[in-house]
């Protein structure tokens, strides 16, 4: 990982103040598979310390509640159903092109937040976590909105395009690479973290840091530069923004969907 998307310890700690520097960075790198906790936790609901810090639930494994598709008024009738508290995108075989239901957002505009969720992904398959995004009429929302890469890295083309591993689970799609690659087989649980502060933007995956980059720096506009998104000057500039899951035409599951809203 080199010097841009290291997370640097101490320029997290003279942007946020030191009194909530710990629980942020333990929390952030906590990985729900391996945490160890006296409080025994049913899936989609709330620990009493969550609670206490602000969390809310943004899925609770029963309803659709709060989520619609993206530029539409409704939580789409096809391609996306809740079963068996798992929200889950519904695949077709045809990839991008075969996407039935569309990509749906939260229906609510977040800008300095902690995002945490787990995702699990077919063979082959391939989403993405949009946040910052915009809703432009006729237009898709990648276009607006940075993405926290979903992939099955040892299946899916995309793992060996892109550069330096780009475009694999858990990166900045198409401009950051995830370092370290820790993702879990198709199949299997991870879980994702997304840190978004005054700009700063952190990766967290499986309780690992795996990159950092700062909106709105010359180092950012670079990479936009010279990049496919380039072409769309609006992309990463929107704050605050949607949070979206992606509709790529494969089969992917979401759980435990929620997010601590918070001027720190």
């Amino acid at each position: 990982m080199n010097t841009f998307v290291s997370l640097n310890i101490s320029v997290l700690k003279r942007l946020i103040p030191v009194m909530m520097i710990a629980g942020l960075i333990v929390a952030c790198g906590s990985d729900p598979e391996t945490r160890t906790t006296e409080e025994e936790v049913p899936m989609n609901t709330l620990t009493s310390e969550e609670k206490e810090e602000g969390w809310v639930l943004l899925f609770d494994g029963e309803s659709a509640d709060g989520w619609r598709g993206y530029n539409r008024p409704a939580f789409p009738g096809q391609g996306w159903v809740i079963e068996d508290g798992l929200l889950h995108c519904i695949g077709t075989g045809r990839g991008e092109a075969g996407g039935r239901g569309g990509d749906i957002i939260y229906d609510q505009k977040f800008q300095n937040f902690r995002l945490s969720l787990e995702w699990k992904v077919s063979e082959g398959g391939n989403s993405g976590i949009f946040y910052l995004a915009k809703e432009v009429e006729d237009e898709p929302i990648w276009k607006f909105a940075p993405e926290f890469q979903i992939l099955d890295n040892e299946r899916h083309p995309d793992a060996e395009l892109g550069q330096d591993g780009d475009r694999k689970a858990a990166s900045l799609y198409d401009l950051i690479p995830a370092d370290p690659q820790n993702t879990r087989p198709a199949g299997e649980w991870n879980h994702a973290e997304i840190l978004v502060y005054r700009g700063t933007v952190v990766h967290f995956q499986n309780g690992e840091a795996v990159l950092e980059y700062h909106l709105e720096t010359p180092e950012f506009e670079r990479l936009i530069e010279e990049s496919k998104f380039a072409r769309y000057p609006e992309f990463g500039r929107n704050r605050p923004g949607y949070i979206g899951l992606q509709d790529h035409g494969d089969d992917v599951w979401f759980r435990n969907i929620k997010l601590l809203e918070k001027e720190y």
